[in-house]
């Protein structure tokens, strides 16, 4: 299946420190992309994966799940802590919602966390009529390119594979149900005006997590904020961020 120009995979081999960038729902690594090149540029090691359906058409997305997405993750992950000592894991909307996750399931082998518009709450009601609404109609308008920017725009798809959508709040509640598990620091970054995912999730978090939640505001920015205008503070930020809580030097100074 051909790939969307631009939703190419990304990978930078850099120094002992590495970072999993997870992209979002019916979106691509190009939304991460200009993060993954910043924190390279530091002498990170990035692994910036194209998830399973993702970056091709809906359709195939529509044979996809969750499980698939999270999967090849998983796996990416396992690859990058084989050659790092530490790997942090950042994500935006829902791939915010899987590098939760990680850390979740990882604990220890995650050594922090960093996310913009993290989607882990059912904040769409269409969403709860999925289950039966997958057997007749196959899409909905899609949710990519929420940019204030202009001249920016996203890779992803126009319309929204429903079948692929409806096994999100499977995924949901065991993010919520673990939030727990998640010792490691955690930051969020999120939009003041987001017409993607609503207040409900950074709210959820501030609600359940303790001290090592940190949220920082993002005053100039819609939802694809790693394209928009606040960019430069999400990535200058993931990267002190890094510097802080990662017990290896990195190999350069930007």
């Amino acid at each position: 299946m051909p790939v969307m120009p631009g939703a190419e995979p990304y990978h930078h081999d850099g120094g002992a420190v590495g970072v999993l960038l997870c992209h979002g729902f019916t979106g691509s690594p190009q939304a991460l992309r200009p993060w993954a090149e910043y924190l390279a540029r530091a002498g990170v090691t990035v692994a910036l994966p194209r998830l399973p359906g993702h970056g091709t058409t809906w359709q195939e997305m529509n044979r996809t799940r969750w499980e698939d997405w999270y999967a090849s993750l998983d796996k990416a992950l396992a690859d990058l802590r084989g050659h790092c000592s530490e790997v942090f894991v950042m994500g935006l909307s829902l791939g915010g919602c899987m590098a939760l996750r990680l850390a979740e399931i990882h604990g220890d082998g995650v050594r922090g966390v960093v996310v913009v518009n993290p989607s882990i709450v059912n904040d769409t009601p269409l969403l709860r009529l999925a289950p039966a609404l997958k057997w007749m109609l196959p899409s909905v308008p899609g949710v990519v390119g929420d940019i204030k920017r202009e001249g920016m725009a996203e890779v992803g798809y126009s319309r929204t594979p429903v079948r692929a959508a409806s096994t999100l709040p499977k995924l949901w509640k065991l993010v919520q149900s673990d939030l727990d598990k998640i010792t490691q620091p955690v930051l969020v970054f999120h939009s003041r005006d987001d017409h993607v995912v609503k207040p409900a999730s950074v709210a959820f978090l501030r609600a359940r997590m303790g001290d090592n939640l940190e949220t920082r505001e993002l005053v100039n920015s819609y939802h694809v904020a790693t394209l928009d205008n606040d960019a430069g503070s999400i990535f200058e930020g993931s990267l002190d961020f890094i510097r802080s809580h990662a017990s290896v030097p990195l190999t350069k100074d930007l």
